[in-house]
């Protein structure tokens, strides 16, 4: 930019009257005593004299030394003629406020050279200046040329073609001269003029800069934005502009955060939600079978058990309950996963029935060879037991003096699946030594033989034991 505010200055002067000059030159060559030119020159002198008036334009004053119009130092006359850290160069008649990186060049002689500390010549290149005579020509400064009026004007190189400013740069004209400058965003090199990388220097950017040919742009880092003044970065809220997740988000600063319902957990991506199986995490998530939800899973029981504590199976008794489906001469018996009816009356001839679960013989003929009671027992079991175990008591129901017992399996163990071990005199315990599967039963005699040691007399008893495996280990 530029500007000027020095005011015209005009300035009077008096000169010699015409005649004056005429009648000096006359005495000069007539050789005339000088007492007599001086009282001819003083009566002359006393004429009136004609004033002559010169003005210069804006920017420039008058030197009463040089008798001639000079510039305005605008840049040492005013101490803030550039704001904004501008650099203040002078010229004819104003002032130019240009980067103090700005490199100047002015036209010499046909060659570019740098702009001189002081630019602007003493003498100003197009003010007026004394007057001159008809015949006198007038010679102007370089970068000047005479117009119609005998007046210096300067010469735009710009217009006329005359610089040699190359395809790259912008020419300014100057008084006098001319400067070739690069288009913003550009530096000279030589001639030629070249990006300045403004990411190499200071950019401003807050994240990342980014050069472009003549500027640059400012680039934030995944998860801002930039803000009004294209320099700086803000968090951007993900949560709200785009709710990426599937089921909940959490800002973060430059990012966010996924979380997932329970039950689910983040896909690959980190966005979406997948469900969780369960039942593929354990064997042990239910105890019989476990079934897959989204977001969650169940535990069922088969038929004849109920669900406990949400994982576990309990047998249902339907015996209890009443669902189940016995006639009124028929006993209910539970068992693990189901139950089953048996007579009231186990009871089969010769057999009679003295009491609910006894049985005894009573001819004498008809009970040869049999035993004379038999009781009759039941009990259930889990499949897969462990083994071995001890499953069952037999035990005498009367003691006597002098006598002795064994005990034995009669029938129903045709597998080995069962061992009947003598604990002491008067019982013992039905040994379970292999796994059982189920659903099975199981009829095995156990009896228990007397030995009467003075009256050499041997009786016996049976027990029936009825054994109901489940068809599961629970």
């Amino acid at each position: 930019m530029s500007g000027k505010n020095g005011p015209a200055h005009s300035i009077h002067l008096t000169s010699p009257h015409p005649v004056t000059v005429l009648l000096r030159r006359l005495v000069d060559m007539l050789g005339i005593c000088v007492c007599l030119c001086a009282v001819f020159a003083h009566v002359l002198s006393q004429e009136a004299e004609e004033p002559v008036s010169i003005t210069c334009t804006e920017g420039y004053e008058y030197d009463r030394v040089r008798e001639q119009c000079k510039d305005i130092d605008e840049c040492a006359l005013y101490d803030d003629a550039c704001k904004g850290g501008m650099q203040c160069i002078n010229h004819f008649g104003g002032y130019l406020c240009l980067p103090k990186s700005a490199v100047i060049y002015i036209s010499k002689d046909g060659e570019q050279v740098p702009l001189p500390d002081n630019p602007v010549p003493a003498v100003p290149p197009d003010q007026p200046q004394p007057p001159r005579g008809p015949s006198q020509s007038i010679r102007c400064p370089p970068g000047h040329a005479a117009d119609e009026q005998n007046f210096c004007k300067d010469i735009d190189e710009c217009v006329t073609g005359s610089h040699s400013c190359g395809p790259e740069q912008v020419c300014y004209n100057t008084r006098g001269s001319y400067m070739c400058q690069c288009a913003q965003g550009y530096q000279r090199n030589g001639d030629l003029c070249v990006d300045r990388d403004e990411c190499a220097t200071t950019h401003y950017c807050m994240h990342r800069c980014v050069n472009t040919p003549g500027s640059y742009y400012c680039e934030c880092k995944t998860g801002y934005k930039l803000v009004s003044n294209n320099h700086s970065c803000v968090d951007v809220n993900e949560c709200d502009a785009e709710s990426p997740c599937h089921h909940h988000c959490y800002n973060l600063i430059g990012s966010f955060l996924c979380q997932c319902d329970q039950g689910y957990e983040l896909a690959q991506d980190t966005v979406s939600c997948q469900d969780i199986d369960e039942c593929g995490l354990s064997s042990y998530m239910c105890q019989y079978q476990c079934v897959n939800n989204p977001g969650s899973y169940s535990c069922e029981c088969p038929q004849g058990y109920q669900l406990q504590a949400n994982r576990l199976c309990q047998d249902i008794n339907e015996c209890e309950t009443g669902t189940h489906n016995c006639q009124d001469d028929e006993m209910c018996w539970n068992y693990y996963g189901g139950f089953r009816c048996y007579p009231r009356n186990p009871c089969e001839p010769p057999y009679t029935q003295t009491s609910e679960n006894r049985c005894i013989c009573r001819a004498q003929t008809d009970c040869q060879g049999l035993p004379p009671s038999i009781v009759y027992k039941y009990m259930s079991i889990q499949a897969e037991r462990t083994v071995p175990a001890e499953i069952f008591q037999i035990q005498a129901t009367s003691i006597y003096a002098n006598t002795h017992n064994t005990f034995r399996i009669k029938s129903g163990n045709d597998g080995g699946e069962f061992f009947l071990r003598r604990s002491t005199n008067v019982s013992a315990m039905l040994v379970l030594t292999k796994p059982l599967t189920g659903p099975r039963e199981y009829v095995v005699d156990l009896e228990m033989i007397t030995h009467h040691l003075t009256m050499n007399y041997r009786s016996s008893s049976l027990l029936r034991l009825t054994i109901i495996v489940g068809p599961y280990a629970f």
